[in-house]
């Protein structure tokens, strides 16, 4: 039972950031960065607002998904690290391809 707790927690750590970074810099004047350090978005971004909903839908997407995986822990483990390493290798693709497009739209 001390594993589910911790894998529980770990999850929920994980999804802290994200949702503080998608309920906080939703009206930001600045663009919200998928990479930290990257200050080249301010030249890129033409439409900061849309650019930061969209952005910040996406971290919230992240940490409902850590969420789920960590409420996953706790009920099946197994499916709870499978799912954390698909999110961790598969997820991260994925999400840099959603920002990808995300940046060719607003750009």
């Amino acid at each position: 039972m001390v594993g589910r707790i911790v894998g529980l927690v770990c999850c929920l750590l994980c999804a802290f950031p994200f949702l503080v970074i998608g309920i906080y810099n939703r009206d930001s004047i600045e663009p919200v960065n998928f990479w930290s350090g990257d200050a080249s978005l301010k030249d890129k971004v033409k439409d900061v607002k849309g650019y930061n909903t969209e952005m910040t839908g996406l971290y919230k997407k992240c940490a409902f998904f850590f969420l789920m995986a960590g409420i996953l822990f706790v009920i099946f483990p197994i499916a709870g690290i499978v799912l954390l390493v698909l999110g961790c290798t598969v997820g991260i693709y994925l999400a840099y391809r959603i920002y990808k497009r995300i940046l060719g739209r607003y750009s």
